[in-house]
């Protein structure tokens, strides 16, 4: 099959920027001056302070923040230790700050940069005590586990061969000390296959889980220090992962059985139940001294459930409104969480024996979250959230993803609340593909079953549609694969389509950059039944003559895992049908995000796009 935009693959070609200035300038002619009188408005709610990781050291905790225009890792209580503007000037040019660990003395920290928000970029591990940079490694690895003198680390080979000569991508994990670094575990691990290594609380044992795709899980354990005795005690074909070793034995959280996660325990060969499956997904769980404290998603949020290390429940603590809580760190007597809702950007918690607020910050104004299912073409009932204002012009914005096994829980979007201030709803639909109602529910959106998750987008817009909504459908990365998806089916669903980052080429996917890694998801354009049902659906491949909303495209140059060229070529195929179809095209972004200004002036382009196209007037 002939693809006659090809050369839109490459980013250097002259053509490729000329359009890419082209087409930002008359995105920029649509919204006028909307966006920038809009901007302040969003800037507002998007610089309020949140906390997004920390880790507890027996020096104090260490947060990594976003603080206003800039990104920042700082001691809770104190000094900030890394300041992503005072490395914007040290490298002249935007930078994001990716993530970071520690040591539990709190005498070393990793941290991962890149620039433009690509997935690409640097490490750097730095003594706490002096400030000085121990050491600098590029490209960045990942997964950095403090040990004694050494680490540590996992290598993803994007370009390269691996060590053992497998082509990339693929993973790979070493071990670095003052006498160089070795692999110690992966090899003749494949494209598809990832890693993770973490320790036990009483830091005697590794704990690897491997997995290949986003269904399947090995599980390794052994002596910390000795990789070579790691041996695999756990093999299923769902998610798994380990939660702790006590005493010898090795809990886990599986979604064996009807796919909605269970907790056992694994010593010398024997098994045993401990937490059996409930009627919701059990998502996340952890070990705080002697009890299990644990994370069950109901309808999308979070409750949390705390039981004995027999499984014997103890108390649910619930929230008063429907929110996501993650675990951010712990320590031998507490752990410490993370809340976040549609109106609420962060709270942290600290639960000992009760659940304690330490901080939070959350937006003014009278709103409502309010939930209700819609029913797809298969019958299967779809749950949403709907966020409310005031006042209701019958106008919707609705987020959807529906893949990859990631729930869509309740998040802050900044961009959002101007939009419900000026009397829209925000929608956000929990699809099959992602792991709101366990594993079965994932299955049943991927591969040759992913008809399902845009027939449940379709219900869910409908639905709207028939209660009187203007609806703009919006989605990112697979996300983006939705809402083009929808787009070529059925386009009378929608009065307005953002399309974010997006994988569309299906036949093509796995041939840029590190498409490959999602085959277990998607299939295997190779294979010809698989290329059957993703030439099916592939956006990019049935586009036709109709009558189409107004659609943005958005995606960024700086974009190492999902190919801006998805974007460009679709683009291109929509304009050959006279489509009304916008591109925007980041030049300091990556599928990561960008700096804190850069990514407020992108969602500031959506908030414009959706209230230019909604509203027959424009909004200010």
């Amino acid at each position: 099959m002939e693809d006659p935009y090809i050369w839109m693959e490459n980013l250097q070609d002259e053509r490729v920027l000329k359009l890419v200035e082209e087409e930002n300038r008359r995105f920029k002619e649509f919204v006028g001056e909307l966006s920038d009188k809009l901007f302040p408005e969003v800037w507002e709610y998007f610089s309020i302070p949140t906390v997004g990781s920390a880790r507890i050291t027996k020096r104090g905790i260490i947060v990594s923040m976003r603080e206003k225009d800039r990104q920042v890792i700082r001691w809770l209580n104190g000094e900030v230790i890394v300041d992503s503007k005072e490395l914007e000037k040290e490298i002249g040019d935007e930078v994001l700050l990716q993530g970071f660990t520690t040591d539990r003395e709190g005498k070393r920290l990793a941290y991962s940069f890149s620039i433009g928000g690509a997935d690409e970029g640097t490490t750097k591990i730095i003594d706490l005590e002096t400030g000085d940079v121990i050491e600098e490694i590029t490209p960045s690895v990942w997964n950095i586990v403090f040990l004694g003198n050494g680490y540590y680390f996992a290598r993803f080979y994007r370009k390269e061969k691996t060590p053992d000569g497998v082509n990339p991508p693929a993973e790979r994990l070493f071990w670095k000390d003052e006498e160089g670094e070795k692999m110690v575990f992966g090899e003749g691990l494949g494209s598809g296959y990832f890693m993770g290594l973490s320790k036990s609380s009483d830091e005697k044992y590794a704990m690897l889980t491997v997995t290949y795709g986003w269904n399947k899980a090995e599980i390794y354990l052994g002596p910390i220090d000795k990789p070579e005795e790691w041996k695999k005690v756990y093999s299923a074909e769902v998610p798994a992962e380990p939660i702790d070793v006590v005493d010898g034995k090795l809990f886990i959280l599986t979604r064996e059985g009807e796919g909605l996660g269970k907790i056992i325990a694994l010593k010398d060969g024997q098994v045993e139940e401990v937490v059996p499956e409930g009627q919701f997904p059990l998502e996340w769980a952890v070990i705080v001294k002697d009890k299990m404290v644990a994370g069950r998603l109901v309808h999308a949020s979070h409750r949390i459930e705390v039981y004995t290390l027999d499984g014997k429940k103890v108390r649910d603590f619930t929230f008063d409104f429907p929110g996501s809580v993650y675990p951010l760190d712990k320590d031998d007597e507490r752990v410490i969480l993370r809340y976040e809702s549609f109106t609420v950007p962060y709270r942290i918690y600290e639960l000992k024996d009760e659940l304690r607020l330490i901080d939070e910050k959350r937006i003014e104004g009278n709103f409502k979250v309010e939930e209700d299912f819609a029913i797809s073409k298969d019958g299967t009932r779809i749950h949403y959230f709907i966020v409310k204002g005031e006042k209701d012009e019958k106008k919707a914005w609705v987020f959807g993803y529906g893949g990859f096994n990631i729930s869509l829980t309740p998040r802050f979007f900044p961009q959002v609340i101007p939009f419900i201030k000026r009397g829209g709803v925000f929608a956000m639909a929990n699809l099959r593909g992602g792991s709101e109602y366990g594993e079965e529910w994932h299955r049943a959106g991927m591969r040759e079953n992913k008809q399902n998750v845009f027939d449940d987008f379709i219900a869910v817009l409908s639905k709207l549609k028939a209660e009187g909504y203007k609806v703009a459908a919006w989605g990112r990365s697979n996300g983006g694969l939705l809402v083009s998806a929808t787009l070529v089916q059925r386009p009378d669903v929608m009065d307005a389509a953002l399309i974010g980052y997006p994988v569309i080429d299906m036949l093509r996917f796995h041939k840029l950059y590190i498409g490959s890694v999602w085959i277990p998801e998607y299939g295997n354009p190779d294979d010809p039944k698989d290329r059957e049902f993703l030439l099916k659906y592939s956006p990019y491949h049935n586009v036709k003559p109709q009558k189409y909303p107004p659609t943005l495209i958005y995606t960024g140059l700086h974009d190492d895992r999902v190919h801006p060229a998805h974007a460009l070529k679709f683009f291109m195929k929509l304009k050959e049908v006279n489509a009304p179809v916008y591109l925007r095209v980041e030049t300091k972004s990556g599928h990561m995000g960008a700096s804190p200004e850069t990514r407020a002036r992108e969602l500031t382009d959506l908030l414009a796009f959706v209230t230019r196209v909604l509203w027959d007037k424009v909004v200010q």
